[in-house]
């Protein structure tokens, strides 16, 4: 238990942040700490304004203080930064109002080494956002060889070099430059420059966390602050406090994870198998309350996460790495030099040690290299046919060129994929897919011993790749080819290569499994969205009925808007369904479209800014298009771009008179992003924004979908419905719950498409809860600019 849980008078009324909670948040508590109680989680649906945020970390942080509970921490996991900054506001509204004699929560915020590392945060020393990690990990490496058993010196010394080196150009007064490393604010005792140990670079931020870890003691005595005093601890704090100590930022905060009362991070935190084998495990346990914040993202971001794949041309660094390791063997035992070019080799002795002290052998070596070679020359084989088949002339012009996805089998036949089929043919069994693991691990730590470089090495990554490629089944997940399209000078100009990189790529169709067996490796907690239905769906595909089975107890709560109705307008607009069929292609101008660009002027009529969602980023640049000819208010147009240009675009249409924003409904400007107060008075939907159910890998989804939860699996619904309408019912509604966040606020919010106002074969008025249901009520497009006066009319009188 924590310090402060020695405090017997413990209730979640003490927790919570705030004078009184809404109902919703007290029934929720309740529910929460009661489903904890029993190593059950709590699904909560709740409107915005509903106050998730503040009922599960009240819960959370009730069962980590109370002294007859298990939970040791709350770990909260959000896809979205908007809400990791709410989780940082609430923790910290928490402490304030925290009885006198309570200890504040300690908490802390989770990032990447780019937002950590002092060097990558001033751009210093060779290291960015791109080489951090590398530079990192051998950075590392070079100081643990410097210091460890049989090394050149003592981490004392290390620092102590690194130190005087700092203090000896400060007091020279020499220096054009700075004379020391700042970053957060705060000095830090180093120069700008990384150190050196004789002819070896190493990091002394490093060096003194190493240091500092007492022999045989927990690494938290190398944290140079008292967390339990300092509440909550954001990024620039913790860089601020350690860097102006002078030690390692990521280190402190992998020393701290699990002394923390909240840890707060992302998806990736809980279920990227990688991060977790080399972060966050000691999270993952029975002591261990689990927030899923936004959780209607969990499915598709955990179906990324546990997906895998690798790109032909590390396929190809790879047999490179294993031919460096290779040769200096084999020409030793020839009596030559080894001689590898530019890119060097390992040593001979260096690699019969390291092979002896593994369970690989050189011919193992051999055999996986002639595999990858093998395997490189089947895709390019693939590619070539491919390529001439859709487009004979393909080598005239590389420069039209397309991505592609080149499926591996039939998507909607579940089998033996034509790789794994072509491999057994020549003779590569499974064992030569799994047997690239290891090889890979092994080729990594011998280069990295031999080459005095910082770079990330491939062996391991495709090693994992084609041994993960052998243990998958052929139902729940699919294998494709994918082309991405790149351009590389170096290869020849009829080359494919040249245009395209081909990537192997392993997708998980299904991950409710991955979902429950990581979610049970957690005591309990709370699932959360302010879009979860249907209820029944949701606990299907994300596994927890599986773990409702295993008797692990899961709660239900649906919280709708408990603002006043007189606030807001809530219209299904009856136009023409918004499919290719009926609209065409953007540039058409039919009865369809015409009904929408209508729809959408009449809404945005209201007298504030207006936020209208399409199903994609053409038809949302159709739309832009046809209302500037319509309005007379600016009409801006958000496009797949990076953080700074949308973080612009958002400003803008904050700023001055009312706009209206157009984007499409698979961007970041509909979910998570705050439009509270007068930011927003109307938001509009068109269309249900199903994703194009052509592609191969939709389609092998679906189908998986259809076996495991379909009439003839556990469930008794179509892969159709689950896997691809719910998902977009739910990106329509996150999208129309940006207009109403808190009592004041007033606002109209729109479904524009029949299949949301009427029943038909293909409706999708069912994924609406009961209560949204009955507030969107059905409108024609003739009475919807009746509608939109009369509520606006309405609010004026007030």
């Amino acid at each position: 238990m924590s310090a402060a849980a020695s405090l017997t008078d413990v209730s979640w009324q003490a927790v919570f942040g705030h004078d009184e909670p809404y109902p919703e948040q007290a029934d929720g508590i309740d529910a929460a700490i009661d489903a904890a109680a029993g190593n059950g989680f709590l699904v909560v649906e709740g409107a915005c304004g509903t106050g998730k945020t503040m009922l599960a970390l009240t819960a959370g942080i009730d069962r980590v203080r109370d002294p007859d509970s298990d939970y040791e921490r709350v770990l909260v996991l959000t896809s979205v930064k908007q809400q990791l900054r709410q989780f940082e506001e609430d923790l910290g509204t928490i402490n304030a109002n925290l009885p006198e004699e309570w200890s504040p929560i300690s908490g802390l915020t989770l990032l990447g080494k780019a937002d950590v590392c002092p060097y990558s945060r001033e751009g210093v020393a060779g290291i960015d956002d791109e080489t951090v990690y590398d530079r990192c990990e051998g950075l590392r490496e070079r100081t643990r060889n410097l210091v460890g058993d049989g090394g050149e010196t003592s981490t004392g010394t290390l620092v102590s070099e690194a130190r005087a080196a700092q203090t000896g150009l400060l007091d020279s007064g020499t220096t054009d430059g700075p004379d020391y490393l700042s970053t957060a604010g705060e000095p830090t005792p180093y120069l700008p420059e990384t150190a050196e140990y004789g002819d070896t670079e190493y990091c002394p931020f490093y060096a003194t966390f190493l240091d500092d870890v007492p022999e045989d003691g927990d690494p938290v005595e190398a944290v140079p602050f008292d967390v339990t005093e300092r509440g909550h601890i954001d990024a620039e704090e913790l860089v601020r406090l350690s860097a102006g100590y002078g030690t390692c930022p990521h280190s402190v905060m992998g020393a701290l994870l699990p002394h923390v009362e909240v840890v707060l991070g992302n998806y990736y935190h809980a279920f990227d198998p990688q991060t977790v084998g080399s972060f966050t495990g000691a999270l993952l346990d029975e002591e261990t309350f689990v927030v899923c914040d936004e959780a209607h993202m969990l499915e598709p971001r955990v179906r990324d996460l546990v997906s895998d794949g690798v790109g032909e041309t590390t396929l190809r660094d790879a047999e490179n790495e294993l031919t460096r390791v290779i040769q200096p063997v084999e020409f030793a035992d020839a009596g030559k030099s080894a001689s590898t070019g530019d890119a060097g080799s390992a040593d001979a002795d260096l690699v019969r040690g390291e092979l002896e002290e593994s369970d690989v052998t050189l011919r193992e070596l051999r055999e996986t290299r002639e595999f990858v070679s093998a395997l490189r020359s089947e895709i390019d084989r693939h590619v070539r046919a491919h390529l001439d088949r859709t487009l004979p002339d393909w080598r005239a012009d590389l420069t039209r060129l397309d991505d592609a996805e080149m499926p591996l089998r039939d998507p909607e036949t579940p089998g033996i994929d034509e790789l794994t089929e072509w491999a057994e043919s020549e003779g590569y069994d499974e064992a030569a897919w799994l047997r690239a693991e290891s090889v890979g691990a092994v080729v990594a730590r011998i280069l990295n011993e031999a080459e005095d470089e910082d770079v990330r090495r491939a062996a391991p990554a495709v090693g994992r790749t084609l041994a993960n490629w052998a243990r998958a089944d052929h139902v729940a997940y699919f294998r494709a080819l994918e082309l991405e399209r790149t351009w590389d000078e170096t290869e020849g100009p009829n080359s494919w290569r040249r245009a395209y990189n081909a990537r192997l790529a392993l997708h998980n169709c299904v991950p409710g499994e991955a979902i429950a067996d990581r979610l049970g490796e957690f005591g309990g907690g709370v699932l959360m969205s302010a879009t979860l239905e249907p209820m029944d769906i949701f606990r299907e595909v994300t596994g927890l009925d599986a773990l409702a089975a295993a008797g692990r107890p899961i709660e239900e709560r649906t919280y709708g808007l408990s603002f006043p109705e007189g606030n807001r307008a809530s219209f299904a607009v009856d136009t023409p369904k918004f499919t290719h069929e009926n609209r065409g292609a953007p540039g058409e101008s039919n009865p369809t479209r015409r009904a929408y660009v209508d729809a959408v002027a009449e809404i945005a009529r209201s007298p504030g800014n207006v936020l209208v969602g399409m199903p994609n980023y053409a038809e949302a640049a159709w739309m832009a298009e046809a209302l500037k000819a319509r309005l007379d208010r600016p009409v801006l147009l958000d496009e797949s771009s990076g953080d700074d240009t949308t973080e612009a675009l958002k400003a803008e249409f904050f700023d001055g008179e009312p706009k209206v924003l157009v984007t499409s409904l698979r961007g970041t400007l509909t979910e998570g992003v705050d439009y509270r107060g007068d930011r927003l008075a109307a938001a509009a939907v068109c269309g249900v924004p199903i994703i194009d159910t052509s592609s191969p890998r939709t389609r092998a989804v679906k189908t998986a979908y259809d076996r495991r939860f379909g009439s003839d699996g556990e469930g008794g619904r179509s892969g159709f419905e689950t896997a691809l309408t719910v998902p977009a019912v739910r990106k329509a509604r996150q999208a129309i719950g940006r207009v109403i966040r808190g009592p004041e606020e007033v606002g109209i919010r729109a479904l524009v498409d029949a299949r949301y106002a009427r029943e038909s074969w293909d409706s999708v008025r069912e994924y609406l809860p009961p209560a949204e249901r009955a507030e969107f009520g059905p409108v024609t497009p003739d009475l919807l600019g009746h509608g939109v006066d009369r509520f606006w009319s309405a609010d004026d009188s007030e």
